[in-house]
């Protein structure tokens, strides 16, 4: 009796006529498969690559079907570094900044995260989360199914925690549309506790970090290790008892001066070293050597008016894997434009198109160790997006742009568009 044929996987959802980036192919190569299909089995991808396989491999009857008309199908992107949970507005210290003021100046006058800090303080957690959730969609209205979402703008270990249970509360809320990563982060030592800093640095360690790990509010942990934030010693410390309780480490590393914080997370095999603006020789071979991503925000460069932005090529060139976020926060980066920051990568920070593509996706999910997420192949995540261009290279040249058409996540579609949105993009 001949073998029996294996059943075919049904499909729930398949995209028809599509050109699919898997991003799965290395950082410099998005794995384009013109004239392709992608199946979806439920929540999980079935099949990806060209059309003329797809029915000798699943089955598609009764399945919704997608025609993309040619149109660019990528993974989720994964936006592996915000800070969306907050209150209050810095626009007025926008305008000072505008008109001279330093950054450091302003932040001395009580403004900065000290600002930010008491907005969040007095709002309510209800008010906390609406505005949370706004900001997440926002970001899935682009193409975002997977973010990552810091505390950091409660600086004691009770509003930290409060900050981080409301987070707990957006993942919950948004489930079926975008992936809330929770991130534990030591933003800055409270004025109120400057005269104390190693006390300070001692309840991060022994009380905040073990309760948000045993409360399973956060399963990363990152320091602002820079002059005014934290120093190397104590993000050490912090980032140490993180790793004790299981929380994967990262750090906010050489933004403003090259203080060595990217020596420091490859010391400590951070999964990111996220900024880099000063980042020295040294700094990105130490990245490489212990395989630490390089998470690269340039709307915080373009948002400070700084000229200074990360090497990414240098970074590239070394062997250093790449993320690309959008630094989403009231301070450095009040925006949510994908398209934007995807533009900045290649016009600034030397990438390529398909290798800015890579590193939101791709790259995001290794930051945020998601190996399913961020690329298109079976068995992973059926987390993806239809574009209304044809090509990586599109994505970035229209800049500041909405390209996205259709968002889809865990296999289901979880944004449509306007009519006519990109209409002027084929």
């Amino acid at each position: 009796m001949p073998p029996r044929k294996p059943l075919r996987p049904k499909a729930s959802l398949v995209v028809r006529n599509a050109v699919v980036a898997t991003c799965d192919a290395g950082a410099s190569d998005p794995g384009l498969i013109p004239g392709a299909a992608v199946a979806v089995d439920d929540r999980r991808i079935a099949f990806v690559g060209p059309e003329r396989g797809l029915e000798a491999v699943v089955d598609v009857e009764g399945a919704q079907v997608i025609d993309a008309a040619g149109g660019l199908v990528t993974p989720g992107l994964v936006d592996a570094h915000t800070h969306l949970v907050f209150a209050g507005e810095r626009a007025g210290e926008f305008a000072l900044r505008c008109s001279g003021k330093s950054y450091l100046s302003v932040a001395l006058s009580g403004g900065g995260i000290a600002a930010t800090t008491r907005a969040t303080r007095a709002a309510s957690d209800a008010a906390l989360l609406e505005t949370a959730m706004a900001r997440a969609r926002r970001l899935l209205a682009q193409g975002v199914t997977t973010v990552e979402v810091k505390s950091g703008y409660g600086l004691s270990t009770e509003d930290e925690l409060r900050l981080l249970r409301v987070i707990h509360d957006l993942a919950h809320a948004l489930w079926a549309e975008v992936t809330i990563v929770p991130t534990l982060l030591a933003h800055a030592v409270p004025p109120e506790r400057a005269g104390d800093r190693d006390a300070f640095v001692r309840e991060l360690c022994e009380v905040l970090v073990p309760r948000a790990a045993r409360e399973k509010l956060a399963e990363h942990v990152d320091v602002f290790a820079e002059e005014g934030a934290f120093t190397l010693d104590e993000a050490r410390r912090v980032l140490a008892a993180g790793a004790r309780h299981g929380l994967v480490p990262h750090v906010h590393a050489d933004q403003l001066t090259a203080s060595g914080g990217s020596r420091l997370a490859a010391e400590l095999s951070c999964a990111s070293a996220d900024h880099l603006e000063e980042i020295d020789d040294e700094g990105i071979a130490a990245l490489a050597r212990a395989d630490v991503v390089a998470g690269l925000l340039p709307l915080s460069t373009l948002f400070l008016g700084s000229s200074r932005y990360a090497p990414a090529r240098k970074l590239l060139s070394a062997g250093v894997r790449v993320a690309l976020a959008t630094n989403l926060n009231p301070g450095s980066a009040m925006s949510e434009n994908v398209g934007l920051a995807l533009s900045l990568a290649c016009l600034q920070l030397g990438l390529s198109p398909a290798e800015a593509l890579v590193a939101f996706t791709a790259g995001g999910a290794r930051a945020l160790r998601r190996p399913d997420a961020g690329r298109l192949r079976p068995g992973a995540d059926a987390d993806l997006v239809l574009w209304g261009c044809g090509s990586p290279e599109h994505l970035a040249w229209h800049m500041a742009v909405n390209h996205a058409l259709v968002v889809v996540k865990r296999g289901r579609v979880v944004h449509t568009a306007a009519a006519g949105a990109a209409v002027d993009c084929r």
